[in-house]
């Protein structure tokens, strides 16, 4: 790599940055604070719920589409040399599969089973599929904890590697 290409690298470095941060930013926000806020502010669970979950759906497919585009970034910079972009790739891989498991499997399904309880005249939790629903709800705040956790990380080895990135850039 020539001195030249270096200042190039720091700014997609930064973009990276800037554009992962702000997207764990708002994993955390909408899992730990918006939602809970939801279920204390609102009386009627199943309302609660339900916008939960609409809240959690749009973060699960920005999600999706953030993640990807951060991928072709990371291989972009990968293949223009800088390789500690490679447990970057590993990183977002893994928390594009939460995404999508989110997004594709959970949410759908446990809508699924809401409206079923509700086209019954009873809320999910008070249906037959009570105990299923429970145990997806449960999986899939698992798969949200471990994305977080994904993304704490992910933005804490992008701040090293930029900072890194920089010291060397003045070398």
């Amino acid at each position: 790599m020539t001195a030249l290409d270096r200042p190039h690298h720091l700014s997609a470095q930064r973009l990276f940055t800037l554009i992962a941060g702000l997207w764990v930013g708002s994993l955390i926000t909408v899992g730990y604070l918006v939602a809970p806020a939801i279920f204390n502010t609102m009386t009627d669970r199943q309302v609660a719920g339900m916008v939960a979950g609409s809240i959690f759906k749009i973060e699960a497919y920005l999600s999706v589409t953030v993640c990807i585009g951060l991928m072709v970034l990371a291989n972009l910079l990968v293949n223009r040399g800088l390789h500690q972009f490679r447990l970057i790739r590993w990183l977002l891989l893994v928390m594009l599969f939460c995404s999508i498991g989110a997004a594709f499997i959970f949410i759908p399904w446990m809508n699924t089973l809401r409206d079923n309880a509700l086209a019954q005249g009873m809320p999910v939790m008070l249906s037959p599929s009570a105990t299923l629903f429970g145990r997806l709800h449960g999986a899939s705040s698992v798969l949200f904890m471990l994305q977080s956790m994904l993304g704490i990380f992910l933005v804490w080895k992008l701040t090293r590697t930029t900072a890194s990135s920089t010291s060397h850039a003045g070398s």
